[in-house]
């Protein structure tokens, strides 16, 4: 199977490469949903917007113990390697996510449509400046903006309530149309709108590989290959079997 999904990349014309949460989990980034998932232990209402306005200081707490004190402490694994080399070697074309972690950057991918925004930034939401997480200071709660000083600062990534950024999600849903190939990896697939772009991709020809600990709402629908396990072990199979093929045909 592993040899397959090599075959149908290289031949490919253009790979797009869309992940969830699952890919992160070997960073040790836990996923929202499901066992052990961050929802199990923490009431999401903390990243609802209304309840940020409401309790700007209650959210914010969560917010840094989470994001910043916990998260920011991870560091990519094979799997997000494995698609900044294939990006390096022109197989990969683009990398979706519904993450925030800013991993695959990490890595060295360079074209990532980040769906769901990131947490490496931070804007305010009275004069709309942005800012590197490295520029904002996290003594006092809620944090101040640098630039206006009063302003609200907030994660750059969406809250329960807020619509998905632009240009990110324009891009996202014109790569499901253009590629002929979608690798998806570590995501559930119930996630909406983020969920309808592999199927919009398989709509428009794409042929969809999976990787995944165990079936997802895309499985049984849209998935051609289906390979099953953690997404390092899978996607270090991916890439050796994909050197193989490409030497064996340079010779």
């Amino acid at each position: 199977m592993i040899k397959a999904a090599a075959r149908i990349m290289l031949e490919a014309k253009r790979v797009c490469v869309f992940t969830g949460a699952g890919i992160s989990v070997e960073s040790g980034i836990p996923p929202f949903r499901g066992k052990g998932g961050l929802w199990n232990q923490y009431n999401p209402e903390f990243i609802e917007i209304g309840y940020f306005h409401r309790h700007p200081q209650q959210s914010w707490q969560l917010i840094k113990e989470i994001f910043y004190d916990f998260f920011g402490q991870a560091v990519p694994n094979d799997a997000h390697r494995a698609i900044a080399n294939l990006e390096k070697q022109g197989i990969v074309k683009s990398v979706i996510t519904q993450n925030i972690d800013n991993l695959h950057q990490d890595a060295g991918s360079k074209v990532v449509h980040e769906f769901h925004g990131t947490a490496s930034r931070l804007v305010c939401l009275d004069c709309h400046q942005s800012f590197s997480v490295k520029q904002i200071s996290f003594e006092k709660l809620p944090p101040e903006c640098p630039n206006c000083l009063v302003g609200r600062i907030k994660p750059d990534f969406i809250f329960f309530g807020e619509g998905i950024p632009e240009p990110a999600r324009k891009n996202s849903f014109e790569e499901a149309e253009k590629s002929d190939v979608f690798l998806v990896i570590g995501t559930t697939g119930e996630v909406m709108p983020a969920c309808m772009i592999p199927c919009l991709a398989r709509e428009n020809g794409a042929r969809i590989i999976e990787i995944n600990i165990s079936p997802s709402a895309f499985t049984s629908g849209v998935t051609e290959i289906f390979l099953q396990g953690p997404a390092t072990s899978m996607m270090n199979g991916l890439l050796n079997e994909i050197r193989s093929l490409s030497g064996a045909a340079s010779k």
